[in-house]
């Protein structure tokens, strides 16, 4: 098991004894950045640290940003995110009309606060984006191997 996962495991129910005399902590938001405008987003899933206990999503969860041909766009998550494991997904639209869907590898607790995801050079265009907060959940997969569900997400659709 990886340090920063144990860690999470271990510090959750402490985290839950702390937060237990006060208000609920808001959702972490994530700011997506393209050509000159930023916009932050509230989560479309917020789940605690075992992947459930949900909270209701966003009235509008799902965020909206002009991310021109051949520009990069930036993605800044907060600490809450960044010590955590999480990975970016996202789907392209190639010149041709196929649909190419991709993710980052894992982004280890503490490694990093943001990302870049550049689009290729070609004519292909972003259609679909989301950071990927995992839970401290394991979970045998069918194929044997150990899975790690999705505690959280924020999407954009760019325009």
């Amino acid at each position: 098991m990886h340090r920063g996962l144990k860690s999470l495991l271990l510090a959750a129910p402490l985290g839950v004894i702390a937060l237990a005399g006060c208000s609920a902590p808001s959702a972490p938001q994530v700011t997506f950045y393209s050509h000159g405008e930023a916009i932050e987003v509230a989560p479309a899933r917020f789940c605690d640290a075992t992947g459930e206990n949900c909270a209701p999503p966003a009235e509008d969860p799902v965020g909206k940003l002009r991310v021109p041909e051949k520009s990069p766009l930036q993605i800044s998550v907060p600490g809450d995110v960044s010590a955590t494991p999480w990975q970016v997904s996202y789907i392209y639209r190639g010149v041709d009309g196929q649909e190419i869907e991709g993710r980052t590898g894992v982004i280890r607790p503490d490694e990093r606060h943001s990302y870049t995801l550049r689009v290729p050079p070609d004519g292909t265009r972003l259609e679909h984006v989301e950071v990927q907060q995992y839970s401290g959940l394991l979970v045998l997969g069918e194929d044997g191997g150990v899975d790690f569900p999705i505690a959280a997400t924020w999407v954009i659709d760019p325009t």
